[in-house]
């Protein structure tokens, strides 16, 4: 049982995943920190100098109505720049790395079935009696 979890801990795709996740969640904090310090405050500004951000009240003087579309704007930014840095980061080089180590090992062949020695025959055979011009 604990030999199974270890083979499980120990694949490539779970270890990839958790530094995936790790550097991702951390660095969404930094691309979080300079987005809303910078891009908000831009988008903000294109509202006007009297106006309070790129939204607005559906009920005026009330602040609890005010639909924020920087904040929507900006989580989108955060998540495309997060997305960008793991994988050209993380997933590009590892994938790289992958197919090199892959390159050098021998391709194994599937054992074939009796079906699909059957199928080989016939793909030969007709494309024998094509060769000959006779169908």
């Amino acid at each position: 049982m604990l030999s199974g979890f270890k083979d499980f801990i120990m694949r490539g795709n779970v270890v990839e995943l958790a530094v995936a996740v790790v550097i991702g969640s951390a660095f969404a904090a930094v691309v979080d920190t300079i987005v809303s310090s910078i891009i908000t405050p831009l988008l903000n500004a294109a509202g006007g100098a009297e106006a309070s951000g790129l939204g607005f009240r559906i009920i005026s003087g009330n602040d609890a109505t005010y639909m924020d579309f920087a904040a929507i704007v900006n989580a989108l930014i955060v998540f495309l720049l997060t997305a960008a840095v793991v994988y050209f980061v993380l997933v590009a080089p590892m994938n790289k790395m992958t197919e090199r180590l892959n390159r050098n090992k021998p391709v194994e062949e599937e054992p074939v079935t009796d079906e699909v020695a059957t199928l080989r025959e016939i793909r030969d055979l007709l494309a024998q009696r094509r060769a000959d011009g006779s169908l």
